[in-house]
């Protein structure tokens, strides 16, 4: 299990790095909020080539965390704990990265652009939501996980 967390904390770090840089494409000063999910979205789409990359991105990292969680487990619910704990590690990294690069986001109630795929307005919201949507996979994933390396 601390391979994994240390795994997913490292993706949350890189995560995080790919993001500054992004920002800084969109025109996005370090520590100031994105200017609203459809803005953003339009910056975005003035790049053709820039969301098509980004959701490969993200599908690239859901891959990856859920190949390391195959790795990690024995069974399918320990695999599938062992994907909710290192989702869970790394989305919260990545928060906690980008406040120490760029002091972003400012508070929980700070509005993000969560993700492209699909694209939709309800994946606009405050950085609590994500936070406590992992910090629930991380429990539930331990749980999933420690019940079939018990005994």
């Amino acid at each position: 299990m601390s391979v994994l967390v240390l795994y997913a904390t490292a993706m949350g770090w890189l995560e995080a790095v790919v993001v500054v840089y992004l920002r800084a494409l969109l025109g996005i000063v370090p520590g100031a909020s994105y200017p609203g999910g459809a803005e953003t979205i339009r910056r975005m789409a003035e790049r053709s080539w820039m969301i098509p990359v980004e959701q490969t991105r993200e599908a690239a990292t859901i891959v990856m965390l859920a190949a390391v969680a195959w790795l990690a487990g024995r069974a399918r619910h320990s695999r599938f704990g062992a994907f909710l704990v290192s989702f869970g590690i790394w989305d919260i990294a990545y928060y906690a990265a980008l406040r120490v690069m760029i002091g972003w986001p400012p508070a929980l109630t700070t509005m993000d652009l969560l993700f492209l795929i699909p694209q939709h307005r309800w994946w606009y919201q405050p950085v609590i939501v994500p936070v406590a949507i992992s910090t629930v996979m991380i429990a539930w994933g331990l749980f999933l996980f420690r019940r079939d390396f018990r005994g």
